[in-house]
C-alpha cells in the first residue's frame, strides 16, 4: 500500500484528492496546523479513512515529524494562503507559509527521504503566477509576472520547487493549476460568493451580492479533474512541471449570468452591485492555459464542462439553504 502525505487536507482540492488516493488503495495521512484546528472534525466525519497528523508550513521540525511519522511515498503540498485578496492584507504570511513553506517542506523532504524509497513531491503552483501575462494562451514556458503578494509567493515556491528537483535530484513536480472550482469551494472566493448569493436571491433570503471586476476572464474547471492531474504527474518516469486548465476563457459576467439562470432568475443585474473595495490594487484580466503537455504526457483532460460545473454549484447552495429553512 502506497502512503501519501498531503497538506491543505482541509482544502476542496485536499478532500478531492484524499478520495481520489483512498479509491485507488492509498493510506492517505493529511497534515493539520493548530491543536485545535477546527476543521478537523469535520474532516474526520467526512473522511473517515484520512489519518490526521499534526504540522506546519511554517515550522520546519513539525514538517520532519509529519514526514518520520508518516513514512510517505509521495508527498502533496496544498497547503497555502490560497485567497488572492488576503494576501494583498498579509502579504509577509503568504510569503511566508506559500514560498517559504514550500522551501520548508523540501528540505524536510530532502533530510528524510531515503535513496532507497525516494519521497515523490507534488507542489501546487497556480496560473497567478502568470499576472500580467506575456502571451496567451500561458503554457509552461510563459515568462511569470505576477500581480499580488499571492502570486509572488506562489514563484518562490514554483522555482524552489524546480530547483530542488535539479540541485538534489529530488522527483519534485510543479502543477500550474489553472482556476478550479467546486461545492466545496470556500465562500470568500468569488465563485462560491455567487452560486450562494444566486441560490439566497432566489430563495428570498438575501436582495443583492456586492463584486468587483465583472470582465476579469479566468480558465475554470473542477477541482475534482485537476487533482487527477496531480497524482498522473507522480506516476511519470520523470519529474516535470504542467500547465493544468480547460483552455476556455470565461468573464465574471458570464459565470455570475449563468450562475443566477441557474437559479431560475434572469434579471441578475438587478442584484449586483459593483463595490470598488472589492478590485484588486493590481488587476489580473486574463488567463487562460495551454494543458497540451498535460493532455501528451499524462493523457489527462478536464471532464465536467463549465456549464455544468456552475449549474452544480447552484444546485449544492439551493440543498443547503433550503435545509437551512426546514
Amino acid at each position: 500500500m502506497s502512503t501519501a502525505l498531503i497538506t491543505g487536507i482541509t482544502g476542496q482540492d485536499g478532500q478531492y484528492l484524499a478520495e481520489t488516493l483512498h479509491a485507488k488503495g492509498y493510506r492517505v495521512v493529511g497534515v493539520v496546523t493548530g491543536q485545535r484546528n477546527p476543521h478537523a472534525d469535520a474532516l474526520a466525519s467526512g473522511l473517515p479513512f484520512v489519518e490526521l497528523v499534526g504540522g506546519d508550513l511554517a515550522d520546519l521540525p513539525s514538517l520532519i515529524a509529519a514526514l518520520e511519522y508518516s513514512q510517505p511515498d509521495e508527498v502533496y503540498n496544498l497547503g497555502a494562503i490560497s485567497y488572492v485578496a488576503l494576501s494583498f492584507k498579509q502579504a509577509e504570511l503568504t510569503a511566508n507559509v506559500n514560498g517559504l513553506g514550500v522551501l520548508r517542506l523540501l528540505e524536510a523532504i530532502r533530510l528524510v527521504g531515503g535513496q532507497d524509497n525516494p519521497i515523490r513531491f507534488y507542489q501546487a503552483s497556480s496560473s497567478e503566477m502568470f499576472g500580467k501575462v506575456r502571451e496567451t494562451p500561458q503554457n509552461e514556458l510563459t515568462p511569470l509576472h505576477p500581480r499580488s503578494p499571492y502570486g509572488s509567493a506562489k514563484v518562490f515556491g514554483h522555482h524552489t520547487t524546480v530547483n530542488y528537483r535539479e540541485s538534489y535530484g529530488l522527483f519534485a513536480c510543479s502543477g500550474i493549476l489553472f482556476n478550479h472550482e467546486s461545492p466545496r469551494r470556500g465562500l470568500e472566493f468569488v465563485t462560491r460568493k455567487v452560486t450562494n448569493a444566486a441560490a439566497r436571491i432566489a430563495l428570498g433570503l438575501q436582495d443583492e451580492v456586492a463584486l468587483g471586476n465583472l470582465e476579469a476572464k479566468r480558465d475554470w474547471g473542477f477541482a475534482g479533474d485537476y487533482v487527477r492531474a496531480m497524482h498522473l504527474m507522480l506516476q511519470q518516469d520523470e519529474p516535470d512541471d504542467f500547465v493544468i486548465a480547460t483552455g476556455e476563457a470565461r468573464s465574471v459576467r458570464e459565470f455570475v449570468q449563468l450562475a443566477f439562470s441557474a437559479a431560475g432568475i434572469d434579471d441578475w443585474e438587478r442584484h449586483v452591485r459593483i463595490d470598488p473595495r472589492f478590485f484588486r490594487p493590481a488587476e489580473v484580466d486574463l488567463l487562460v492555459g495551454d494543458a497540451s503537455k498535460a493532455h501528451r504526457v499524462l493523457g489527462w483532460a478536464p471532464q465536467m464542462p463549465f456549464e455544468t460545473l456552475v449549474t452544480s454549484m447552484v444546485a449544492h447552495d439551493l440543498e443547503i439553504e433550503r435545509r437551512k429553512l426546514a
